[in-house]
């Protein structure tokens, strides 16, 4: 094969980027994605942030959600957390929570552990079978997080292995650690023609090169994408099929249709209003 054919090849087998982004910063979040620019064209993938704390205690209030999902992993450190039921815990470094709100909950968190925490917050559209249904709320230990070579599967299922969260939609959600110079192919299940990836630290060819702190979004197809390491990296990859509903947003929730979203908008105000006798709010 000549040299110009293999390099045609080569380009024509490569799953092209069509956007990347740095998201927007304030304190120790990047938020990478929001409904209100990449999360319409990742959904159900709606909003995506990065978080990376070293300092003094950072604790944010009770606050709720209606009508999403969302799962937060914990790269390093360990981060609180305030469940739906007001119980108190910690998720250490490898740990994941999946927070079903469906038509609503209240929830929080922070980080008040000395070191470094860093990790990445997904929210994921819910379908309307499950939009205004009840809330589930999962804690996984990292021993208790499944592992398929280099991919830890936070949801869904890569090659053998799947992840005791049930997810709401065909998606799946891996978090890599690949040493430097290391390979990686991921071929995405048919019908997941959404796929991103968010780099955590270190950088890695896709061929193009991504670094830590970057969100890039792949050309929709079902083509696989392979990863070379050139250093050691972390960092997350989503595919999923498209989520076929509108985006109705609130300030704390994501629903399918406008009369959705009153409903669980009216039923957080609902849980605030019990708080508030309980003395939590």
């Amino acid at each position: 094969m000549s040299s110009a054919l293999a390099k045609s090849r080569s380009t024509y087998l490569t799953r092209a980027i069509i956007h990347r982004t740095r998201g927007l910063t304030r304190g120790p979040v990047t938020r990478l994605v929001s409904p209100s620019d990449l999360g319409e064209i990742l959904r159900p993938f709606v909003f995506l942030d990065l978080f990376d704390h070293e300092g003094p205690p950072f604790n944010a209030a009770l606050h709720p959600h209606s009508g999403i999902a969302t799962l937060t992993y914990v790269a390093e450190g360990a981060v609180t957390y305030i469940d739906p039921n007001g119980a108190r815990g910690t998720l250490a470094a490898g740990g994941v929570e999946w927070m079903q709100a469906g038509r609503g909950m209240w929830h929080g968190g922070g980080f008040d552990h000395s070191g470094r925490t860093r990790g990445f917050q997904l929210w994921i559209a819910l379908p309307p079978e499950l939009e205004l249904g009840p809330t589930i709320s999962l804690f996984q230990a990292p021993d208790e997080v499944r592992s398929e070579g280099p991919a830890r599967v936070l949801l869904g299922s890569y090659h053998d292995t799947s992840s005791a969260i049930e997810s709401s939609a065909p998606i799946n959600y891996l978090a890599l650690r690949l040493s430097a110079g290391q390979r990686w192919r991921y071929t995405p299940p048919v019908g997941h023609t959404v796929l991103w990836v968010a780099i955590a630290s270190g950088s890695v060819s896709v061929p193009d090169v991504l670094r830590g702190g970057d969100l890039a979004l792949f050309a929709p197809s079902n083509e696989p994408v392979e990863f070379e390491a050139l250093s050691d990296t972390e960092f997350v990859l989503g595919s999923a099929a498209s989520h076929e509903h509108d985006l109705v947003t609130g300030y704390y929730s994501v629903h399918t249709s406008a009369e959705a979203l009153r409903d669980g908008e009216a039923h957080i105000l609902s849980i605030r209003n019990r708080l508030l006798k309980e003395g939590r709010a």
